[in-house]
């Protein structure tokens, strides 16, 4: 089995499997084959496969032919006490993916005691038997690996064979220069908002909501509410395009004025999806880097937009553990952000990273806005002076 280094993926809300597509894989620069043929050296895959260091998990990894090429890795909690019902959802699910990837076998490495791994394992080979071989199936606790379809004492003994991943050739050749975050938890408190920067972004937060309200004033005597959301979008397409540009250059955006701006503006649908329009995947380092600020940064009530677009960034990346703790911050912050909701949806279905890419340019998205919006204003109510005009022309 052979997979590329670097390149872990989407996810499955809840359970928080990565699900990892070969189209980030193809389009990902300096990428990295390495051959995976001994236990050892898949243990030792799996942290950079996933992001992290699972632990009480399920890992699923599957290959497609012809050359059993890495096309999908997933990660599921480990039901704790052990529930029937859900090692069953959790092994339908996996059969359902892994169909989708074109996976041609598998491996399933289970991290945990035995009583918690073992019902699950059965599920999996039970739902996968009939069409899929699963190669190899391990199970790993403190130190020690065993192999469910290994019987001989003399390569698999009873008491479980040691391995020491950070020895293994396989995890010098996939370090990268940060080390791997030690669990999930640990991945998710890297986004978390930064308490330090509070007391700036809040002062930040309250000069942005009171711009809004003078930009969204002057619509007031027309009584607009789309005339005050065009006014606030207005100015806040530059500012979007303005921090993806100083993002591109490596630049950064500080904690204050500027960032709380970004995060409000962000709030109006039309900024948004023009943000969206201008995540290339070319440049999807330094949007990871802008949109993890970003969430960082924003005030409770104005994550929803920055965490939803850093997820899609990570889906793009194919980092799945990235994406799926992004759209808990997302939906945390606003359990009905629609965007939210689709990516979760889009990433539990399995969807591969190159179905990230922008669907529209900003040309695009700009024309699609003018015309919904010439749609909404010339269906309000005129005032009635001109009401009285056109009907005074009428009569003449």
């Amino acid at each position: 089995m052979t997979g590329n280094a670097g390149q872990p993926a989407a996810g499955w809300p809840g359970q928080d499997p990565a699900v990892t597509g070969a189209g980030a894989r193809q389009t990902a620069p300096g990428r990295q084959r390495i051959r995976l043929t001994a236990p050892a050296g898949l243990l030792a895959a799996i942290p950079h496969l996933l992001g992290f260091h699972p632990a009480s998990s399920l890992v699923i990894i599957g290959a497609r032919p012809p050359h059993n090429t890495v096309t999908v890795t997933m990660r599921y909690d480990l039901p704790d006490p052990p529930d029937p019902r859900q090692a069953a959802r959790i092994a339908a699910h996996a059969a359902v993916v892994l169909a989708a990837a074109g996976a041609g076998a598998a491996v399933a490495v289970g991290y945990g005691p035995g009583q918690l791994v073992t019902p699950v394992i059965a599920e999996l080979q039970a739902r996968t038997a009939p069409t899929l071989p699963l190669t190899e199936i391990l199970r790993t606790q403190d130190g020690r690996y065993w192999s469910y379809l290994c019987t001989e004492p003399g390569c698999c003994p009873a008491e479980g064979t040691p391995f020491d991943p950070a020895a293994d050739p396989t995890a010098a050749a996939l370090a990268t220069e940060r080390p791997l975050p030690g669990s999930r938890g640990e991945l998710a408190a890297s986004i978390a908002r930064i308490k330090g920067k509070a007391a700036a972004m809040r002062r930040g937060t309250t000069r942005a909501e009171q711009r809004a309200a003078a930009l969204a004033a002057r619509s007031a005597p027309a009584g607009q509410r789309t005339c005050a959301r065009s006014e606030i979008a207005a100015a806040g397409l530059g500012a979007v395009a303005r921090a993806i540009a100083r993002y591109r250059r490596g630049g950064q955006l500080p904690a204050g004025n500027r960032a709380a701006w970004l995060a409000l503006v962000l709030r109006e649908q039309r900024v948004r999806d023009d943000a969206w329009s201008r995540m290339l995947p070319e440049y999807r380092a330094a949007h990871l880097r802008l949109w993890q600020d970003l969430t960082k940064l924003a005030q409770p009530g104005y994550v929803a937009a920055p965490a939803s677009l850093l997820a899609l960034v990570a889906w793009q990346c194919g980092n799945g553990a990235l994406a799926n703790v992004a759209l808990d911050r997302a939906l945390a912050d606003d359990p009905a952000y629609q965007m939210a909701g689709l990516l979760r949806l889009a990433l539990d279905s399995g969807a591969p990273p190159a179905m990230a890419n922008p669907p529209m340019t900003p040309e695009e998205v700009a024309a699609y806005y003018d015309a919904e919006e010439g749609k909404a204003r010339r269906s309000l109510p005129r005032p009635d002076g001109a009401h009285r005009s056109r009907a005074a022309g009428s009569r003449e």
